[in-house]
This record gives C-alpha cells, sequence and structure tokens, in this order.
C-alpha cells in the first residue's frame, strides 16, 4: 500500500469504523423520530445515506485535528505513540490539506438541507474543533464528546421539520449521557499513562467508582430514550430497547479499569447499542 493512503486511512481512523457509527446512530436516531410525524420514506432514506456520508467525512476530519492538537501526548501514550502525526510519518501540513478537503466535502452535503439545518451544522464546527483541548482544562472532555457527538439529533430533526421540539431535546440528552458513559469506558484504556502526562478525564476523576459512574449515566440515558419512544408509539417493537438496556449492562458487567482489554470490548458494543435504538425509533415510525 502506498505509504501515503497508508497514513489516510491511519490518521482517519477508517480501519475502524466504530468511530463514525457512533457519529451516526444519533442522526439516524433524530431521522427516525421525526419520520414518525412528517412520513416520508424516500427523503427519510436520502437523508440517511447524507448524514451516515457525513459522519465519515466529519469523524475522519476530527480524528486528524484531534491528533494534529495531540502530538506531544500521543507520542507519551503506549497506545497511540504509533499514529502517524506522533510517530512522524505524516506532516502536519500535509494533514490539514486532508482536514480541508475532508470538510470541504461535508459541507457539499450540509448544503443539501435547509437553511436552519446548514446553520446547526455550522455551529457544530464548534464542539468539534474545541473538544481536542477539553482535556487540558477539565475532567469532563466526555461530556463535551457527547455536546459533540449527538448534535446531529437536532440536526437530522430539524432538516425534516425545520422547527425545534422538546423530543429531539430530550432525545439529544439522553444520548449525551449515553457518551458520557461509553467514552468514559474508552478513556479507562489509558488512566495509568494519562495520569503521568497530566491529562483529565472522566475516568480519572471517578476511577474508584467506574461502574458506578457509568451505569448512572446509562441509566439516565436509557430513561430518556424511553421517555421518547413511549411519546411516539408503544407497541412490541419496544423489544429493541430492551435490547438496549441489556446491551449496557453487559458492558457493566465486563467493565474493568485493570483490564484494557475489556474497556475496548464493553466500548465495542455500543454499536450495536446504538444499532438497538435506531431499530426501535425507526419501526415505531411505520
Amino acid at each position: 500500500m502506498p505509504i501515503h493512503l497508508k497514513n489516510f486511512i491511519e490518521v482517519t481512523r477508517l480501519t475502524k469504523p466504530i468511530g463514525f457509527l457512533l457519529l451516526f446512530w444519533p442522526s439516524a436516531w433524530g431521522l427516525s423520530v421525526a419520520h414518525f410525524f412528517q412520513k416520508d420514506l424516500e427523503i427519510f432514506v436520502y437523508y440517511i445515506l447524507l448524514f451516515f456520508c457525513g459522519s465519515i467525512l466529519m469523524r475522519s476530519a476530527g480524528c486528524i485535528v484531534n491528533d494534529i492538537i495531540d502530538e506531544k501526548i500521543d507520542k507519551k501514550v503506549y497506545r497511540t505513540k504509533g499514529r502517524p502525526i506522533a510517530s512522524g510519518s505524516l506532516s502536519k501540513n500535509l494533514a490539514w490539506t486532508y482536514v480541508v478537503i475532508l470538510c470541504s466535502f461535508a459541507f457539499l452535503i450540509l448544503i443539501q438541507f435547509n437553511l436552519l439545518t446548514i446553520y446547526l451544522g455550522m455551529f457544530s464546527m464548534i464542539f468539534a474543533f474545541t473538544y481536542p483541548f477539553m482535556k487540558r482544562f477539565t475532567y469532563w472532555p466526555q461530556l463535551f464528546l457527547g455536546f459533540t457527538f449527538n448534535w446531529g439529533i437536532i440536526m437530522a430533526w430539524v432538516s425534516i421539520t425545520n422547527e425545534i421540539s422538546f423530543l429531539p431535546i430530550a432525545l439529544y440528552i439522553g444520548a449525551i449521557f449515553w457518551t458520557l458513559g461509553y467514552d468514559t469506558i474508552y478513556g479507562s484504556q489509558d488512566v495509568s499513562d494519562d495520569e503521568v502526562i497530566g491529562v483529565k478525564s472522566t475516568a480519572i476523576k471517578f476511577k474508584n467508582n467506574l461502574t458506578l459512574f457509568v451505569g448512572i449515566c446509562y441509566s439516565i440515558s436509557f430513561v430518556l430514550i424511553c421517555f421518547v419512544a413511549m411519546n411516539l408509539k408503544i407497541n412490541y417493537f419496544l423489544i429493541f430497547l430492551f435490547l438496549f438496556m441489556i446491551s449496557l449492562i453487559y458492558q457493566l458487567k465486563i467493565l474493568n479499569i485493570k483490564k484494557p482489554d475489556n474497556c475496548l470490548k464493553a466500548f465495542k458494543v455500543n454499536n450495536i447499542s446504538g444499532l438497538f435504538v435506531f431499530l426501535t425509533f425507526y419501526f415505531l415510525t411505520i
């Protein structure tokens, strides 16, 4: 594989789809809830494809920006020291070029939506480009990731309804707690290195009560997601929410801060968790 292609794939984490899927699922939830009120299957499918492509592009750009900002930190962490920018195999100038290209394609997708959605998409850049700095100043960078990764719920709802409502806001808050939980699990892999470097995270702040903290986050998320679902319709498709709950409980069961492999395994389960919520909302709309 040519070195430039190899570096591009590695710096954008394209071989690790869990990242862009966790960005995509909330958008799909928002579209599904909006579809319940304005049933237009053609628009729904078209927008699903747009948000999916946008998730890949923006997550890829975000990974590059994160690696540029965290170059010195990544060099000191065993799990990240081999990344292209940290290892020196990819220059920052070329990395910024990749960011501009990816964001340009993402903007072409964004302008397919109504004006309010475009404004919301531009506003989300504040979250996307300030998040990498948060772990230097606060123990709550995972909370800021929650604001960022789940903004697609609001955008997706507005793209179809062209207005704001309490349901997508409730879903957005629920999704933030979901992200706060799973990214705390993800961050627990690097607690020992992060403490030496001086980087902050909820995994460090709550390391003595990690399972309890994640459990509280997941419980709040589950309650709010159930609230939204029951404001739509109550039928046997709520079984997917039960499966969502089981997936969260399973993560808590295997979570162990002393076993990084278990933490990564628990984190990856969230792709299935997000799928279960999507199936809940989608099937409630048909």
